[in-house]
């Protein structure tokens, strides 16, 4: 069985991560009760692992060290492009990648830079991901919602791919 279809896309996936640059971090606090918040994503790699600052003094860090499921939602409603990935967290103190990763507008998060004992990495290291897309113009989606109401058939919301096993 060949895997070409599921590696490209993924690939189609890590495409928009890069093009989407805010997520819902949606992590399990201690309760059991799901706690979302927007993280930018830094970087996503070429092993799949999608990259944050943090600091890793906060309630997210804590929750992924209880609990490392995490779940990533990526929406871009201009496009109509979503995204929702399923991965483990894991929070990295590596200085090397923090160095290659750091851009000056992270000041405004991190006034410290590198040098504040608490910045850290929030590495999320994809297990399954799944994407939406109806980037059609907005005419040509009225007018397959205006067909599927005069025809009675379903309408058609566009592309959608699972990714699973990652």
């Amino acid at each position: 069985m060949s895997t070409q279809p599921q590696e490209n896309d993924l690939k189609e996936v890590i495409t928009k991560l890069k093009q989407i640059r805010i997520a819902m971090l949606t992590s399990v606090a201690p309760d059991g009760a799901l706690h979302s918040r927007p993280m930018s994503t830094v970087d996503v790699d070429a092993d799949n692992n999608v990259w944050f600052f943090t600091k890793d003094d906060t309630e997210k860090t804590d929750e992924v060290r209880n609990d490392a499921a995490v779940n990533l939602a990526f929406a871009d409603v201009g496009n109509q492009t979503y995204v929702s990935v399923a991965g483990l967290a894991s929070v990295s103190h590596d200085k090397d990648k923090m160095r290659e990763l750091w851009s000056p507008v992270l000041k405004a998060w991190f006034p410290e830079g590198l040098e504040d004992p608490h910045v850290a990495l929030l590495k999320v290291s994809i297990q399954q991901a799944e994407y939406w897309d109806s980037s059609a113009s907005r005419m040509v989606r009225l007018f397959h919602l205006a067909k599927a109401l005069v025809t009675g058939k379903q309408y058609d919301e566009g592309q959608h791919q699972e990714i699973k096993n990652v």
